[in-house]
């Protein structure tokens, strides 16, 4: 019992250490300057809530991706695409149903990254639904969640530039 309580505090130790050792890449998302003409559009709260979205989506993905440990992500958020009128859009139009409207969605992103060694990699890619059919889900912003989701997966794996 004794050796267990010597032993104990220094793996302890060890694991810290290990994660410490470990950093995430850190990921900054701005929006590109078209997205940002059509911020007042789509409603700056909900266009802020995509940032955010997609920065905790694509460092969710990275949390395990060895490759890019220590790296910097940079993204630009070029273009947005609401499935159903976001709150700004059903304030300007009350025509527009927040329920039955349907649109095709999705997103569009670019950047850089800076591995820890200082080299630096384009990144770009475009997802969009191509019908209505494509479309599944009831969220205003649901094709660009799975943008997000998918661009993350291909940063994990190493597939920076597609679409």
């Amino acid at each position: 019992m004794r050796n267990l309580a010597f032993i104990v505090p220094f793996a302890a130790a060890a694991v810290l250490a290990g994660a410490a050792a470990a950093q995430p890449a850190a990921v900054n998302v701005t929006l590109g300057a078209t997205l940002q003409n059509k911020t007042e559009e789509l409603g700056a709260r909900e266009v802020q809530a995509q940032v955010d979205r997609l920065s905790e989506a694509v460092s969710r993905a990275l949390v395990d991706s060895a490759a890019l440990e220590g790296a910097r992500v940079d993204l630009v958020l070029t273009e947005l695409k609401p499935n159903r009128p976001t709150f700004q859009q059903t304030l300007d139009r009350p025509g527009l149903d927040p329920i039955r409207s349907l649109s095709i969605g999705g997103a569009a992103i670019e950047g850089r990254i800076t591995l820890a060694d200082g080299t630096v990699q384009p990144v770009r890619y475009t997802w969009f639904s191509n019908t209505l059919a494509d479309v599944n889900g009831f969220s205003v912003w649901r094709d660009a969640e799975r943008a997000y989701r998918r661009f993350g997966s291909n940063l994990a794996e190493g597939r920076y530039v597609s679409r």
